[in-house]
C-alpha cells in the first residue's frame, strides 16, 4: 500500500510499505476514506520532534475491513472515525471522561495511508450512523471530528466556555478556529479570535468570532482588556503550544478565569510568580477526543456545524509533500489527503 514516510526534516515521500495486520484481538483494520496533515505534524517537519522515516497521520474515517477476535463493537463494512489516542473506553480515567490518558491506551499513527491499524478499537473507533456519506463536506467534518474539531471542543471545554462568557482563542490554525465554532456552540457572548490571517480572519467570524485582535503579546493582552472592560477573557483557549502563546493566553484571562491550553507544547516553562499571581485555572493537554465524538457526529450529520471548511487545500495522497509545504508556509490552514 501508499504511504506517507516523514524521513528526515523537510522531507516527505509517499512510498510503498507493507499492509498492516491484526497484531492484538482488540485490533482492527481500516480503508481510509480520507486522511489529513495535521499542525503538530509541522513539528517534526521544522526539525522540532523526531523525523526518522517516521510513519505520518493520526487523523482518518474510513471503513473497517478486518477486526481481531476480541472486538465486538465494529464489523467489517462499518464507517467509522476515531480519536487520535487510542483507548479501551473502560478503564476508571476512560469513565471519567479522559479517554486520552486511558490506562491501556497510546497514539493511533500512519494514518497518512491506504490502510491502517486501530488498536482498542471497541474504545476508539465510533461507527457512522447511515455509512460512508456522499457529500464531500460531510465527510471531511467526519474527518476533522477526529482531532482538530474535538481538540478545538476540549479546549473550549477545559476554558469553561458557555452562555455569558467571553471566550478570547490563541491560534488561528484549524484547532484555534474550530475551538471558536465550539465556543459559539457553548453558548459564548463574545469570541475574540486573535490572529493576523485575513483568510483565517473570515473563517473565524464564519465560526462565530465577534471580534478580531491582530496583536500579539502585551499589546494583545491589552486590546483583549479593552474589549472586557478591562478585565480579560472568562476563558481562554491557548492553541499554539509555544511560550508566547501560553503567556498570552494567560494574560489575556481575568483573574479567576480559565484558560484551556490544548497546542502542542514545545519548551513552555511557566515561572511560579506569573501563575501565583493571575489566580487563573489551568486545563489542557492531549484532547480526550472519544468523549465527544458521538455528539460532534450527530452535530456534523444534523448539519448542524460543518467543520470541514477548515481544509482549504485537497489533495491526493502522492502530493502529500506539496500539502506540507502549504501548511509549512501558511498558505493553507489544513490539507486533506485522498488515498
Amino acid at each position: 500500500m501508499r504511504a506517507v514516510i516523514m524521513q528526515a526534516p523537510g522531507n516527505v515521500v509517499v512510498t510503498e510499505t507493507e499492509r498492516p495486520e491484526i497484531i492484538e484481538p482488540t485490533d482492527a483494520i481500516i480503508e481510509l476514506a480520507a486522511a489529513c496533515i495535521c499542525g503538530s505534524d509541522l513539528w517534526p517537519y521544522r526539525g522540532h520532534d523526531d523525523a526518522d522515516n517516521r510513519h505520518m497521520g493520526h487523523e482518518y474515517v474510513g471503513t473497517v475491513v478486518e477486526t481481531g477476535s476480541a472486538v465486538t463493537s465494529v464489523k467489517p463494512g462499518d464507517f467509522v472515525v476515531g480519536s487520535f489516542c487510542i483507548s479501551d473506553n473502560t478503564c476508571e480515567i476512560c469513565e471519567s471522561g479522559y479517554q486520552s490518558r486511558c490506562v491501556n491506551g497510546g497514539f493511533v499513527g500512519g494514518t497518512q495511508a491506504e490502510f491502517a491499524r486501530v488498536p482498542q478499537a471497541d474504545g476508539t473507533l465510533v461507527v457512522v450512523p447511515g455509512g460512508r456519506p456522499d457529500d464531500a463536506g460531510v465527510l471531511a467534518s467526519l474527518l476533522a471530528a477526529s482531532d482538530v474539531l474535538g481538540t478545538g471542543w476540549f479546549g473550549a471545554v477545559a476554558a469553561e466556555a458557555g452562555p455569558g462568557k467571553t471566550v478570547a482563542v490563541v491560534g488561528d490554525g484549524a484547532v484555534g478556529l474550530l475551538a471558536i465554532l465550539a465556543a459559539r456552540e457553548l453558548g459564548a457572548e463574545k469570541i475574540i479570535a486573535m490572529s493576523r490571517n485575513p483568510q483565517r480572519q473570515a473563517l473565524a467570524r464564519e465560526f462565530g468570532a465577534t471580534d478580531i485582535v491582530e496583536a500579539r503579546g502585551e499589546e494583545g493582552i491589552s486590546q483583549v482588556k479593552d474589549l472586557t472592560n478591562g478585565l480579560g477573557a472568562h476563558s481562554v483557549v491557548e492553541a499554539v503550544g509555544t511560550q508566547q502563546s501560553m503567556e498570552q493566553a494567560i494574560g489575556a484571562c481575568r483573574p479567576g478565569g480559565h484558560v484551556g491550553f490544548v497546542g502542542v507544547s514545545h519548551d513552555v516553562n511557566l515561572p511560579g510568580g506569573l501563575l501565583f499571581g493571575t489566580e487563573v485555572h489551568l486545563h489542557g493537554g492531549p484532547a480526550p477526543v472519544r468523549r465527544f465524538l458521538p455528539d460532534l457526529i450527530d452535530r456534523i450529520l444534523s448539519g448542524r456545524i460543518n467543520p470541514g471548511k477548515v481544509f482549504d487545500l485537497h489533495l491526493p495522497l502522492d502530493e502529500a509533500a506539496k500539502g506540507y509545504r502549504a501548511m509549512d508556509e501558511r498558505r493553507a490552514i489544513k490539507v486533506l489527503l485522498k488515498p
